[in-house]
């Protein structure tokens, strides 16, 4: 690490970071509504979104700056098994095809802004929307800590903030900056601010991408003294050369088909496919999006790169930044850091947006003010968005950041507990409202004692998301497991509550909400009406 600031990467970090900024504010004049007092105006940027703003956005959403960081840090620290990241992103694009588009139907037919808000028109039932409103708010609080800590990162290796002895305030001065920055633009823009930025985000990505995976092999020797150096460092550490053991196959197979099942049960995916202007934009982006998958291949070789280029940081998160600052030019370097900075701005926003619209439309308006107006649904969803940053923001500066990302790593075993109701809905109404409940329970629970018992050499708990399936014997991804009983609990409990004949809720849905687009009769395509959809 080079000692003192790097002022010429700083420079730069800082030119882009104004910027973007100023983009941000400017934002909420593009495309400006004439009514801008309403969720659907500023939580879903007026549902108006085309093919390539979506997809710079779906891609700022789904690649974030903790994605630049982690994936590779996992390479260098434990080998190709990082490389789960990959073929999960490359599951999901099918599934994508076929489930997200009739969301997209039902939720622009009916003024559904919330996955919430559609398992409660669906099933008829408060509880379960509450349920997957919470599950979601749980979820999305580490992860957008989890982009702070990225942005902390890159300013810790370009020796921003002092050492350890610098009194607190002014060494997370800089990270509180970033954040009040960024709080700013949300509450004035709203989600024409994170996918304005996308463009700037997405484009310095792959720009540092393409000169890294081609500028540092070469400083290095190329690919072959690079591979070499990093099945050196594994075989020697007996974590298995380049390759998976074969004792880990079940766990990479489990996690990489979990994660892809829980990508897009995340609200700020959601909110990213709701805000598209059509069913066909969907499907297109459904098409094109795995370029991000090859860019996330690339990505993850830089692990390999700094095992090559004797990267040495106590902590992993720190490597590919550190990286970047001994291999880049200074000024590049700054770009690079710019890169992972930004990338942490646009899904940190998004992720907030999307918090605040559950709490809004499915705590607040569900059950505390049912009356609420459109443009008090909007204030309120504005200052929560608020909130949920300075929460990530306390979660950061007040705890170890590996609690941060075992924590994250707790969310995505949640949030794929909320797939029976929401995948399961779109296509079926046979699950039973009070069954759907009590298997997400099921799978909530096992899945946070599960996880709570994992260990490893910094935690004592809460230290992994792997574990022995019971019955198999094989170790492999709690979420999907408690998914699996979550399913098992949903379908026997529907088959007993209907023999039983248990009330089923009302639905507000028929079958061609499904498959209905944008000005079609019937279709939605002005600002929702108060209560529309409940």
């Amino acid at each position: 690490m080079k000692d003192g600031v790097n002022g010429v990467a700083l420079a730069v970090f800082i030119l882009f970071f104004v910027a973007v900024t100023v983009m941000g504010f400017l934002a909420s004049r593009w495309r400006r509504a004439a009514n801008e007092h309403s969720l659907d105006e500023w939580g879903l940027g007026g549902r108006s979104f085309g093919t390539w703003v979506t997809w710079f956005l779906l891609g700022g959403d789904l690649y974030t700056a903790y994605t630049f960081v982690a994936v590779p840090a996992a390479i260098y620290a434990a080998g190709a098994a990082g490389f789960f990241a990959v073929p999960y992103t490359i599951l999901i694009y099918p599934m994508m095809f076929v489930f997200l588009p009739r969301l997209w139907s039902v939720s622009h037919k009916h003024g559904y802004i919330t996955t919430s808000d559609f398992v409660r028109g669906r099933f008829g039932s408060k509880g379960l929307s509450l349920a997957v409103a919470v599950t979601g708010i749980l979820a999305t609080m580490p992860y957008i800590a989890l982009q702070l800590v990225g942005i902390q990162a890159v300013l810790d290796v370009m020796g921003v903030g002092g050492g350890e002895d610098t009194h607190w305030f002014i060494k997370d001065l800089p990270l509180l900056i970033a954040f009040g920055v960024l709080a700013a633009y949300t509450y004035s823009s709203g989600l024409r601010a994170p996918a304005l930025i996308a463009f700037v985000k997405d484009t310095l990505i792959y720009l540092v991408i393409a000169v890294a995976i081609i500028y540092i092999p070469i400083k290095l020797g190329g690919f072959d003294d690079i591979f070499a150096a990093a099945s050196e460092k594994y075989e020697s550490a007996g974590a298995g050369g380049l390759a998976p053991t074969s004792a880990s196959q079940w766990t990479y197979a489990t996690l990489a088909l979990g994660s892809a099942l829980a990508l897009f049960m995340y609200p700020h995916s959601v909110t990213a496919v709701l805000s598209s202007r059509s069913r066909d934009v969907i499907r297109r982006n459904s098409t094109i999006l795995p370029l991000y998958s090859l860019m996330l291949g690339l990505l993850a070789l830089l692990g390999f790169m700094a095992i090559a280029a004797g990267v040495q940081v106590e902590n992993g998160q720190l490597a590919i930044p550190q990286l970047f600052e001994n291999m880049f030019p200074d000024w590049f370097t700054g770009v690079a850091f710019a890169a992972i900075g930004i990338g942490a701005l646009v899904p940190a926003a998004i992720m907030s947006i999307a918090a605040a619209n559950l709490f809004t439309r499915n705590i607040y308006k569900d059950f505390l003010k049912p009356d609420a107006t459109p443009a008090q649904e909007t204030k309120v969803s504005k200052l929560v968005s608020l909130l949920v940053k300075v929460g990530a923001l306390v979660f950061v500066l007040g705890m170890d950041k590996t609690v941060a990302i075992n924590f994250q790593l707790l969310g995505g075993i949640w949030i794929l507990q909320t797939f029976p109701a929401l995948v399961g809905g779109l296509f079926t109404r046979w699950f039973h409202r009070w069954a759907l409940l009590a298997g997400w329970a099921v799978g909530m629970l096992y899945g946070t004692i599960a996880a709570y018992g994992v260990s490893s050499p910094t935690q004592k708990h809460f230290g992994g998301s792997s574990k022995e399936i019971p019955g198999i014997g094989e170790i492999g991804y709690i979420g999907l497991t408690a998914f699996v009983l979550n399913l098992v609990v949903t379908i026997v409990l529907t088959f007993a509550l209907k023999a039983l004949k248990a009330p089923e809720g009302v639905d507000e849905t028929s079958p061609e909400d499904y498959t209905a687009d944008a000005g079609e009769p019937g279709v939605q395509t002005e600002l929702p009406k108060v209560g529309t959809g409940h």
